[in-house]
């Protein structure tokens, strides 16, 4: 901890001890100047590009080879950003497709899913997108290393399911369809049938008759398992397109209104 008072101080060093945010509580917790005088301090730091603030009273330093970018990566920051948010959250879709592999389609943003609404953050070259979803709190997810510590991840499973379930944010269902085919060899059979315990049926419908449309039968036979002895309702593939002429998958009972075409 630095010297009393010498808050600019403190902020240089934390990079040594391997941290690269910190709340207003902990800028106070380490100077013994007034509140005043410390918001003119964290002002300054901010006004040289030293710090930036992606929500209120939370900072990020922004070390030398960032500053041109503006921020640092946000996986430099972002589980202690949600910790001081209080939210639960996962690292979700394209980018959590990205992570396990599936790069081909990269995200305009960093992709979020919270357990409540948050708004995107945008500084500099770096922009969060947040998602909210009723199921982030039960998830399946896994601990990622990151340069600063750890983030939390959706499963391959999970990714596979969230994709269907935000085909906006996913790019559609031709986008959708060419990342399952690079996400296909990271699925657990078991694991899809897990998952599919968790959303609602017609997104397993929609995932299951993707899968067996892209031939991953194992895969498609695992959700068909999952969802036997169930009351199929027939679920229109794009819920934004008409679909009273589509024709109906018999296994899947999903109408086919959109053409999916994977990019590989």
């Amino acid at each position: 901890m630095a010297n009393p008072g010498v808050l600019h101080e403190w902020v240089e060093e934390l990079p040594g001890e391997g941290r690269y945010s910190f709340s207003r509580t902990d800028a106070q917790a380490v100077s013994d100047a007034s509140r005043d005088a410390i918001e003119a301090t964290l002002r300054r730091l901010k006004r040289r590009g030293r710090i930036v603030t992606p929500r209120r009273g939370f900072y990020v330093l922004v070390p030398p080879e960032y500053r041109s970018a503006g921020c640092p990566p946000a996986t430099w920051f972002l589980d202690d950003l949600m910790r001081h948010l209080g939210r639960r959250y996962y690292v979700a879709l394209l980018t959590a497709a990205a992570l396990h592999g599936a790069g081909h389609q990269q995200p305009m943003g960093f992709q979020v899913m919270a357990d409540e609404i948050e708004r995107d953050i945008e500084i500099g070259r770096v922009r969060i997108e947040f998602h909210v979803s009723s199921l982030a709190s039960e998830a399946a997810t896994i601990m990622r290393q990151t340069e600063t510590g750890t983030m939390v991840v959706a499963s391959a499973e999970t990714t596979a399911f969230d994709l269907v379930r935000f085909p906006s944010a996913s790019g559609y269902w031709s986008n959708i369809a060419t990342v399952l085919l690079e996400l296909a060899g990271r699925l657990d059979p078991a694991l899809l049938i897990a998952g599919a315990k968790r959303v609602e049926r017609s997104v397993a419908q929609r995932l299951g008759w993707l899968l067996g449309f892209l031939e991953k039968s194992e895969l498609a036979d695992a959700l068909a398992g999952a969802l036997e002895g169930e009351r199929l309702v027939p679920t229109p593939l794009n819920t934004r397109k008409d679909s009273t002429t589509a024709p109906l998958d018999p296994r899947w009972h999903i109408l086919v209104n959109d053409e999916v075409e994977p990019d590989l």
